[in-house]
């Protein structure tokens, strides 16, 4: 059971069934053999090629651009913006250096980080180095945070760099050499990043979850008796 998985308290299916004894089946295609026959077509301008292309793909590009951004119509639009790019030039795609997906979702994350770019709002990994890392395996004590709701809520807190990185490998449990490429980093930096996110999500959630100090708790009674 994945980092992710055990975090936000979701079981992963079951592998399917085996098929029923009998005559043997012709395995079908691999998604990646039906997007490169799809994306052949529709370098060669038949167009109608995009369509199954889109409801294939759009759904994984739509819920990384979700994870990273958190605001719905962002996602939605880097997702399109994704898929407008690639239509235009759908000879950007190497199949060699990865699966579609993972090439989209690189279109949609450059599309994200140019608005994100525009905001207020801490995104460099550098950006706060003064919080330590917990005690060594925060793994075990992530595991106990079963409410998705607060695990999401602490996500969005993250700086956009550790996000992407515990989003990539933790939520949708790419490799991390995958991770890697769409990130645009080398491997050790993509695994220092998730390191380091996964320790501040971890900061975040117990932060949540701690009750009040002494002074707070005196802060508070202060302001209740003045209003």
């Amino acid at each position: 059971m994945s980092f992710w998985t055990r975090l936000a308290g979701r079981s992963r299916p079951d592998p399917a069934a085996a098929p029923a004894a009998g005559g043997e089946r012709e395995p079908p295609p691999s998604q990646a053999a039906v997007s490169e026959a799809l994306v052949r077509r529709l370098r060669q301008g038949d167009a109608s090629a995009l369509e199954p292309l889109y409801r294939s793909e759009s759904p994984g590009v739509y819920r990384y651009a979700l994870a990273l951004c958190g605001q719905s119509d962002w996602a939605a639009d880097a997702m399109q913006e994704a898929f407008v790019q690639f239509a235009g030039r759908p000879e950007g795609w190497d199949a060699g250096r990865g699966p579609l997906g993972a090439y989209l979702a690189g279109v949609a994350r450059h599309h994200l980080l140019a608005r994100w770019r525009d905001l207020p709002v801490a995104h460099d990994e550098d950006a706060d180095d003064r919080h330590h890392d917990p005690a060594d395996a925060p793994e075990q004590q992530l595991v106990r945070a079963q409410d998705q709701a607060r695990v999401w809520a602490a996500l969005q807190t993250l700086p956009w760099t550790f996000r992407e990185a515990v989003v990539l490998v933790d939520l949708q449990e790419r490799s991390y050499a995958e991770a890697a490429r769409i990130a645009g980093v080398e491997l050790n930096t993509l695994r220092t990043r998730l390191h380091r996110g996964r320790a501040r999500l971890l900061a975040a959630l117990q932060d949540e979850s701690r009750p009040p100090s002494s002074a707070e708790s005196a802060a508070i009674e202060r302001s209740s008796k003045s209003a």
